[in-house]
This record gives structure tokens, C-alpha cells and sequence, in this order.
């Protein structure tokens, strides 16, 4: 008997959203970001990403590794979740049942003591753009987690929060509608954009920005 077809989305991504910035157009972001609450660090490969974001974390604390194409390039969700030297929050997740414990599911992924995830979009301006289907990580990523650390590859740095609804729409959209068919077979949603254009509480709001293409 063949083996069920997986589903394909019929979303192109737009190609011009996979070329990674320029040196220059990484550091204006990074210096735009500091301006706005928001500290933020420049590193030249997924090897120092690592070292950097893990240097950021405090040893046992609860750590929520959310769900991200770059986080798990880097490395950073099976060091979060494996290493033993904190407290992983998704699996505490995994080990509950959802139709059961749903409200201590949300409860757990909303307030991390530290978020590890990424962004869709970084303009040169100094905005932070994540899309979600569900809006799971959204809580996290703009109040509940006491500390949060984004790994952004340097193709997601645009120049205007224009090009980065643009990049939300025609590049990231059709690449995780692709991921999700293949992994849940069903389509994915833009349904939630979050933008982040300040932080207000001093050392909460990091950004790691990488020097090569990561996620997307």
C-alpha cells in the first residue's frame, strides 16, 4: 500500500527576503534596538550565538525554549532542554496532558523566569516583528517571561517595519505553511503579529543578531 501523499502549500516565498544584510545594516539595528530598551549583540556564526545566549541564563533557572527553526540550529533547545543545567520548561509541557491541563499549560508557558526563541523580521529602525498562528508565544515574548533572548539570522533584518509585514507575509508565512503541512498536515496562519517597538524594563529585552542566514 503507498504511503498517504503529504499535503504542499501553494505559497511561493518570495526570495528576495532570504539574502542575509549587509554588515552595516546589522550594526544600525543593533545600535537602534540599545536605543530602545532593547540590548542587543552582534556575533559571527551559530557557534558564538550559543555561547553568548547561554552565557546570558542563569544556571537553574526555568527556561522556556520556544518553538523556532533557529533555536534549533543553534543548538539552543537541546542545550535548554538537555543539558541539565536548568530547569526546561517544555518539558514540564510535554509531560502534561492538554485536554486535562490546560489551564496549568498556559499558566507554565506564559511566565518563564527566561524565553529563548527568535523574530521574523528586524528593522534597521529598531522593531522586533513575530507572527504566530495561536499567539502561544506572544504572552512571553512581550510581558511574561522576566527575561527574554531572540537568536536572529542576518536575512531577517529589513530596512522599515513596512518590509518586515512584507517579509511576515511573503517569506516566513509560506516557508512554516510548508513546515506545518509536512509536520501536522494542516496549514499554518498569520493570525497574530506581535511588534515590539520598545522595552521599558531595563536588561528584560535581548537580541542576539548572527552574521549568517538562520530559520526564517
Amino acid at each position: 500500500m503507498a504511503a498517504p501523499s503529504v499535503p504542499k502549500s501553494k505559497l511561493v516565498p518570495n526570495p528576495k527576503f532570504a539574502q542575509p544584510a549587509t554588515h552595516e545594516q546589522i550594526e544600525r539595528a543593533a545600535a537602534r534596538l540599545e536605543e530602545h530598551g532593547i540590548h542587543a549583540v552582534v556575533v559571527p556564526n551559530r557557534a558564538e550565538a550559543l555561547r553568548t545566549v547561554l552565557s546570558m541564563i542563569p544556571e537553574h533557572s526555568e527556561v522556556l525554549a520556544l518553538a523556532s527553526e533557529t533555536i534549533g540550529q543553534v543548538g539552543l533547545a537541546k542545550e535548554v532542554d538537555e543539558s541539565g543545567k536548568f530547569v526546561s520548561l517544555r518539558k514540564k509541557l510535554y509531560a502534561l496532558d492538554r485536554k486535562t491541563q490546560g489551564r496549568e499549560m498556559r499558566q507554565i508557558g506564559q511566565s518563564p523566569d527566561v524565553a529563548v526563541g527568535s523574530v521574523h523580521a528586524v528593522t534597521e529602525e529598531g522593531d522586533l516583528l513575530i507572527a504566530s498562528a495561536t499567539g502561544s508565544q506572544l504572552g512571553p515574548d512581550s510581558f511574561g517571561a522576566g527575561k527574554v533572548i531572540w537568536v536572529v539570522g542576518a536575512q531577517k533584518v529589513v530596512p522599515t517595519l513596512l518590509d518586515g509585514l512584507q517579509r511576515l507575509r511573503e517569506y516566513s508565512y509560506p516557508l512554516e505553511d510548508a513546515r506545518a503541512l509536512t509536520a501536522y498536515g494542516m496549514n499554518s496562519g498569520l493570525n497574530k503579529i506581535l511588534v515590539i517597538s520598545r522595552e521599558i524594563n531595563p536588561g528584560r529585552a535581548n537580541v542576539v543578531l548572527v552574521e549568517e542566514v538562520l530559520g526564517f
